[in-house]
């Protein structure tokens, strides 16, 4: 007769499939909760007391690390002195071992968890079966997986016992199920530390979907996210309408949630290929909307819409008109979705804005050979902090249209220049190799409209001649880091054009 051992925290469809195990030759062994569950079905069990010849101690900490146990699951059975030790130790061999482990993840997800209660979810000897199973695998089935229970039942069947190819499959899972089970707890005992380097870095994410392909056609790409969701994502959004999002579809979206994340009143952001092509705000959506298509009517076409309020019907009707591949926002009134959703290919997508400011994670970028990991940024900033470095003072109004500008240059990819009133991007130049080249594209995207406009720039001026190409199309007020060795050079152009300059000591590069 086989063996089984069974002992799961998780216990959705254990019973028809335990039954299935006994109904095809397995003896069950089990633990505490789970052979109740099984003795309550009808279903014979051994208790793991009766196989260890040990009580279970430390409030359950310890019960399965044990000889009779680990022997049973490391022992070779193609070398005769293994089994001939277990034969003189009268340790009876375990084929198959069905685990899941204590729910150390849904206990931490807990609001208010203490740390106490999050150690107690540490499991100890669940991991330690999985890896003497796995590491035996050619001889014994190890199942962490409730998704892989009909499988192995059928195999089973047909077989008398699973593949070795099965095996094989399922012990390379188990260890991946052990290594993302430590990897989350060492995730969280680092932060209980506040340790902010530790010498190994541990991520574990979880695969969400198989993309058709990646950024191009002849690319794979998966899709994973992360262990610990996050709710205000677009990983976590709510599709209501339209295919599948693509790899770009994904980065441009995320990029547009960060983006309109910025701003309190009703803002509307239009990303393409990760830059934002315009930005509107007003006293309403609909408004807000206008004033975003205004900035730049050519390259909203295919863009990603993001908007900080629930999309209305006037809204919804004037987004309809043109192409847009993906609108984000908290919600749609039904008319409105109603409007927007006679559109094919359109993807609707619902996000919990509520929880836009929850601690944002790390962020990792690949590199070959490695990663880079940062904070995000999130740098909360007052316009009123900043330092005015020139002899014309910014007004109040030209303040607020500044800090609209700095909102937004965040977003584009440096070198980065946004010229902006205080209702919308007027030109946004981002990723040329030159800041000049940058500012040269953002005052010929605001044409007529860069007289009296402010300027934002994601870095320092290295030299004055782009404080004097902007006072001569205009500009009238410009914020920047400062802290160039030339910084006097620009703040004296911005005096003798009658600009106001002011610094924040801070930069936003987006690479």
């Amino acid at each position: 007769m086989k063996r089984a051992l069974v002992s799961v925290s998780d216990k959705t469809n254990l019973v028809p499939f335990v039954k299935g195990l006994e109904e095809h030759g397995y003896e069950i062994v089990s633990t505490g909760g789970t052979k109740k569950a099984l003795d309550e079905a009808g279903i014979k069990t051994i208790s793991i007391e009766d196989v260890t010849h040990f009580p279970e101690i430390l409030n359950g900490r310890v019960k399965t690390l044990n000889p009779y146990v680990h022997g049973g699951l490391l022992a070779r059975r193609d070398l005769p002195e293994h089994m001939k030790t277990l034969e003189d130790l009268s340790i009876t061999p375990i084929d198959l071992v069905c685990v899941n482990l204590y729910p150390f993840k849904e206990t931490i997800l807990k609001s208010g968890v203490e740390l106490a209660d999050a150690i107690e979810n540490i499991d100890i000897g669940g991991p330690s079966m999985v890896r003497s199973a796995a590491k035996n695998y050619q001889s014994v089935t190890i199942v962490t997986d409730i998704n892989d229970y009909d499988q192995v039942l059928t195999e089973i069947e047909e077989n008398g016992d699973t593949t070795a190819e099965t095996k094989a499959k399922l012990g390379a899972k188990a260890f991946r199920t052990t290594a993302a089970y430590d990897a989350l707890i060492s995730q969280y005992l680092t932060a209980q530390v506040g340790l902010e380097d530790p010498e190994k870095l541990t991520l574990t994410y979880d695969l969400k979907e198989t993309m058709r392909y990646g950024e191009n056609s002849h690319q794979r790409a998966w899709l994973y996210e992360d262990a610990l969701p996050k709710s205000f994502s677009i990983l976590e959004a709510e599709q209501l309408h339209g295919k599948k999002l693509s790899y770009n579809n994904i980065k441009d979206a995320d990029e547009a949630l960060r983006c309109v994340r910025e701003f309190d009143e009703p803002t509307v952001v239009a990303m393409k290929h990760m830059n934002p092509c315009g930005i509107g705000r007003g006293d309403s959506l609909e408004v807000a909307w206008d004033r975003a298509y205004e900035a730049d009517s050519v390259s909203i076409f295919g863009g990603v819409i993001a908007l900080n309020r629930k999309v209305d019907l006037a809204t919804a009707e004037k987004m309809r008109k043109i192409f847009l591949e993906i609108i984000v926002a908290p919600g749609f009134d039904d008319d409105a979705f109603a409007v927007l959703a006679k559109k094919k290919n359109i993807r609707l997508l619902q996000v919990d804005f509520d929880q836009k400011d929850e601690p944002t994670k790390d962020e990792v970028v690949s590199v070959m050979g490695g990663l880079l990991m940062q904070d995000q940024d999130t740098l909360k900033e007052d316009c009123h902090d900043w330092e005015v470095v020139t002899d014309v003072k910014p007004t109040e109004d030209q303040l607020k249209a500044m800090m609209f500008a700095w909102k937004a240059v965040k977003h584009a990819k440096s070198n980065a220049i946004v010229v902006a009133n205080n209702e919308r991007t007027l030109g946004v130049g981002e990723g040329q190799p030159n800041r000049i080249d940058s500012l040269k594209i953002a005052v010929k995207h605001a044409g007529d409209l860069v007289e009296g406009s402010v300027l934002a720039s994601d870095a320092f001026f290295p030299f004055d001649d782009c404080v004097k190409y902007a006072g001569e199309h205009g500009v009238k007020a410009i914020v920047q880091p400062g802290g160039s060795v030339r910084d006097q050079d620009s703040i004296d152009m911005a005096n003798k054009l009658g600009i106001a300059m002011v610094t924040t000591g801070v930069r936003h590069f987006r690479h």
